[in-house]
C-alpha cells in the first residue's frame, strides 16, 4: 500500500494485528524509495467508552461497574473506583479493609504477571525471536518446556484464587466498598490462602531461575529494540515499593526527583494530548511539556522509583538487577522488573496473610449522614469529587469523579496505565524501525521484533480505548498508483 508523507509517496509495511497483547493494534512503517524508514507508528484502533456510561450512575456503584473495562485488570479498576468514592464520601477504611484491599490487588498482580511473562512475552525469549511464529506462543511453551507452563498454571491460579476469596469473585470483584470492604476473610480462609501463597513463592523462584539466563542470552535484543528515554512515574511510600497507597513520585531519566502529587491534584502535573494516527490519548507531564515530557510506568519504572524491596527474595533480585542496570531505559526489561514485582507480590501476600489481623471485623466507616435523593441533589449546586489512585500491574491507575450533592456522577476521566506508555511504545517502534529496516522486504522476524517492544508494555488496550458498541470509526481509503486518495470507505 501506498501512501504520502510531506508529498512524497512512500511504501507502507504493515503489521497487523500486532499479537499475544491485550486488545487490538496495529504497527505501520513507512518507507522511502531508497528503502530507508521515513516514519512509523503504533496505532490503537478502539474507542473508550466507559467515562460516558459511568455518568448518571451513582458513584457508590462505580466499584462494580468499572471492573467490566477489562477482564484481566479488573481488580485495579475495582479498587481504583472504591477509593474515589471512599474520598467522595469522606470515608477512610479501617486498617483490616486497607490490608484486604491490598491482599486483593497482589492477587491481580500474581495472576497477570503470571499470565504476561509466561504466556504473551517468555515464547519470544524461550523459542527465540525469530522462531517459527506457529510455535512462537503459548503452545510452543507448552511442547518445549511443559513443567515451566505448568509452573506458570499453578502461579496464575493462586492469583485467581486470591482474588475471589477477598474479592468475592474471581472475575470482576464486588467486596471494595465506599468506606472499606462488605465482607473480610475467615481464619480457614486465611490458612488455605497463605498456603497458597507461600506455594507461589516457590514456583516462582523456579520460574525466575529460569528466566534468569534469558536476559542474559538476549542482551544484545534488549540494548537495540525500543530504544527511548523517559521521565518514570510510581506510587511511592517512603522509598519502598508501593501498588495500593501513597503520592505519585516522577523521576527523571538519570533518577532523580521532579515532582510528587497526591491523587487529587494529579492535573496540575499530567495533561493528554491527541495524534492523529491513534485512537489512544497521548499523557506527558504538563509542566514540562509534549513531548519532552513524556513518561513511564508500570515495572520498569516502579524499580526505577523504589529505594528498596521490603521482602528478603525480591530484594535480592532487586538488588541484582539495580547493580547490572541502574535506571533502567530499555524496553525489553519491563519483563525482568515484572518477574521481580511477582516475587515481591507472592511474599507480600505471605506477610499479609501471616498478619491475624487480617480476619478483623471492622471492615467500614460508615456515613454519619445520610445520602440526600436525588431530586434534592437537582435542587443543589453542590458537588463533590473524589479521586482514586493506585498501581495495577501496568502503571499508574486514575479514577476521578465529579458528582452532584447526591452522589450521581457527572463527570468521569480515566488515565490508565497504558496510555502513560503510549508515547513510549510508538518512539520505541519508530526507532527501531530506522535502524533495522532497509528496503521494503522485512522477514518475519524483524516483524516480530517490532512486535516486541510494545508486548514488553504489556498493553492493555480494553482499559485505554474500550469500544462502546464493540465497533470503531475505521475508515479505508483506496489510493490509485500515484497515491492521490479515489475513495473512502467507512467501515
Amino acid at each position: 500500500m501506498k501512501s504520502k508523507l510531506n508529498g512524497d509517496i512512500m511504501k507502507n509495511i504493515e503489521i497487523s494485528p500486532v499479537s499475544r497483547i491485550e486488545g487490538h493494534a496495529k504497527i505501520t512503517v513507512q518507507v522511502d524509495d531508497a528503502g530507508n524508514v521515513a516514519d512509523a507508528h503504533f496505532h490503537v484502533m478502539e474507542i473508550r467508552g466507559f467515562e460516558k456510561f459511568l455518568e448518571g450512575a451513582a458513584v457508590e456503584e462505580a466499584p462494580r461497574i468499572t471492573p467490566r473495562i477489562c477482564g484481566i485488570c479488573q481488580t485495579a479498576h475495582h479498587l481504583a473506583a472504591a477509593k474515589a468514592t471512599d474520598m467522595v464520601f469522606g470515608l477512610e477504611p479501617p486498617e483490616t479493609a486497607k490490608k484486604l484491599r491490598e491482599l486483593m490487588l497482589l492477587g491481580q498482580y500474581i495472576h497477570s504477571h503470571s499470565l504476561h511473562f509466561y504466556f504473551l512475552g517468555a515464547p519470544d525469549l524461550v523459542m527465540g525471536p525469530e522462531s517459527d511464529p506457529a510455535m512462537r506462543n503459548v503452545i510452543g511453551i507448552l511442547k518445549s518446556n511443559p513443567e515451566l507452563a505448568m509452573m506458570a498454571i499453578k502461579t496464575r491460579k493462586i492469583g485467581q484464587s486470591i482474588t475471589g476469596v477477598v474479592g468475592g469473585k474471581p472475575i470482576s470483584p464486588v467486596t471494595a466498598i465506599p468506606g472499606g470492604q462488605s465482607r473480610g476473610i475467615t481464619s480457614e480462609q486465611q490458612a488455605q490462602l497463605l498456603a497458597e501463597a507461600k506455594d507461589a513463592v516457590n514456583l516462582i523462584e523456579q520460574g525466575v531461575e529460569v528466566a534468569k539466563p534469558l536476559f542474559v542470552q538476549y542482551s544484545e535484543a534488549i540494548e537495540a529494540l525500543g530504544p527511548v528515554e523517559s521521565h518514570f512515574g510510581a506510587l511511592s511510600n517512603g522509598g519502598s515499593i508501593e501498588f495500593y497507597d501513597g503520592p505519585a513520585k516522577i523521576i527523571d531519566k538519570s533518577g532523580n526527583q521532579v515532582y510528587e502529587f497526591a491523587a487529587a491534584d494529579y492535573l496540575d502535573y499530567i495533561e493528554e494530548k491527541v495524534q492523529p494516527w491513534s485512537y489512544l490519548k497521548f499523557p506527558y507531564l504538563k509542566q514540562i511539556g509534549f513531548p519532552e515530557g513524556n513518561y513511564r510506568v508500570g515495572p520498569l519504572a516502579r524499580l526505577n522509583v523504589a529505594d528498596n524491596i521490603p521482602t528478603e527474595k525480591a530484594s535480592a533480585l532487586y538488588g541484582e538487577y539495580k547493580d547490572q542496570y541502574g535506571i533502567a531505559q530499555n524496553a525489553l526489561l519491563y519483563h525482568y522488573a515484572r518477574l521481580i514485582e511477582l516475587m515481591y507480590a507472592a511474599e507480600r501476600a505471605v506477610q499479609l496473610l501471616e498478619d491475624d489481623s487480617i480476619t478483623g471485623t471492622d471492615l467500614r466507616q460508615q456515613l454519619s449522614e445520610p445520602l440526600i435523593t436525588k431530586e434534592e441533589a437537582k435542587e443543589s449546586s453542590e458537588t463533590k469529587r473524589g479521586v482514586g489512585m493506585i498501581e495495577a500491574t501496568r502503571g499508574i491507575l486514575i479514577h476521578d469523579y465529579e458528582t452532584d450533592a447526591g452522589g450521581f456522577i457527572n463527570r468521569a476521566n480515566l488515565i490508565v496505565s497504558t496510555g502513560q506508555n503510549n508515547l513510549s511504545m510508538d518512539i520505541g517502534v519508530r526507532e527501531t524501525a530506522k535502524q533495522m529496516i532497509h528496503g521494503e522486504d522485512v522477514s518475519e522476524g524483524l516483524k516480530n521484533k517490532l512486535e516486541m517492544i510494545v508486548r514488553a508494555y504489556d498493553p492493555c488496550l480494553s482499559c485505554a480505548t474500550h469500544a462502546i458498541d464493540g465497533s470503531s470509526p475505521l475508515a479505508v481509503d483506496i489510493y490509485d498508483s500515484e497515491g492521490q486518495l479515489l475513495k473512502k470507505h467507512l467501515l
